[in-house]
């Protein structure tokens, strides 16, 4: 059973929360990864381990007997986790969106570690350190804003495109431009209620388009980005984590800055409170408001007279 030991750690945490949702949380993965995690202990044991009721999650009656000793396992490991923690040293562990980890955190990481050699980074499980049982010492998401967080920087969103692809629509007429060219979909932003998408932009902007909602779908901003450079199409994608693509062009933008619009949600980071009184995380909470702040003064720079003025974007 070592070996489910995430799927016991998500199960225990949906029954004492009550859903998958703030098991998720907590653990800073999906409610489906939560879901997944579970159903392969289920399929591992042959049994039903959960039921949903009218209050939320409750434990089958296979599951109510193990109930206490789960609990009672669990916060050991939490206790041995915190007492542990105290021996980590130099490590720093973080949980963050694997777009925001892979285009923007990663490449600059690199200018810390040159000037704090010994801190070492553990991101989302992998790094320098050994992964962890308990919780991480900075969680870094895109959402609504919560109170506690660093606030980062919005992101501007807008049509991107290959070079190639903006020279191919650029011959066209403006209004023609999207007709019969492939669109690309990208879901990340899609419980922004301020983010279009390709329909809503179109209609705004007054351009003809048969069947605007018809595409490639993509979860994830990496991998719409390595189709568009590719030439497969075009998406409206967010800029904040492009801006090297987009300074030296290799991404293009087919479409004036004024045709964006600013996200209502925002990057954030959540430090836990007992963390940082250690140095090693005072001093890379510091990096991370100084390298954020460059990055929202160059959305300014660049789209800051467009659409709704992100003055408040780096306020935390």
């Amino acid at each position: 059973m070592t070996s489910h030991l995430r799927s016991l750690q998500a199960l225990e945490l949906a029954i004492r929360t009550g859903s998958l949702r703030a098991a998720a949380d907590a653990l800073t993965i999906t409610p489906a990864a939560v879901g997944q995690r579970i159903k392969a202990l289920e399929d591992y044991l042959g049994l039903d381990l959960l039921a949903r009721g009218r209050s939320g999650l409750r434990p089958t009656a296979s599951l109510r007997a193990a109930l206490p000793h789960l609990d009672q396992a669990f916060r050991e490991l939490e206790a041995a986790a915190t007492l542990l923690d105290l021996q980590r040293g130099q490590e720093i562990h973080i949980a963050a969106g694997s777009d925001f980890a892979d285009l923007w955190l990663k490449p600059r990481i690199k200018a810390f570690k040159a000037a704090h050699p010994n801190v070492l980074f553990v991101i989302n499980g992998e790094g320098e350190g050994a992964l962890r049982l308990g919780p991480v010492d900075c969680e870094i998401r895109f959402g609504p804003q919560r109170e506690g967080g660093d606030l980062l920087f919005r992101d501007f969103l807008l049509p991107i495109s290959s070079p190639e692809n903006t020279a191919r629509i650029a011959k066209l007429d403006r209004r023609e431009r999207l007709e019969g060219f492939p669109l690309l979909h990208l879901d990340f932003y899609k419980d922004d209620p301020a983010a279009p998408n390709w329909a809503s932009w179109i209609a705004a902007h007054r351009l003809r388009r048969t069947a605007p909602e018809r595409g490639i779908r993509f979860q994830r901003i990496t991998p719409v980005l390595d189709a568009v450079l590719a030439d497969a199409g075009l998406a409206i994608c967010g800029v904040a984590l492009l801006a090297e693509l987009i300074d030296d062009g290799r991404l293009s933008l087919p479409f004036a800055a004024s045709t964006g619009t600013w996200t209502s949600h925002a990057f954030q980071a959540r430090f836990r409170s007992d963390t940082v009184v250690r140095p090693q995380v005072r001093r890379f909470r510091s990096w991370l408001a100084e390298e954020s702040a460059q990055t929202a003064a160059w959305l300014a720079r660049h789209y800051g007279r467009h659409a709704a003025a992100p003055s408040e974007a780096h306020a935390g």
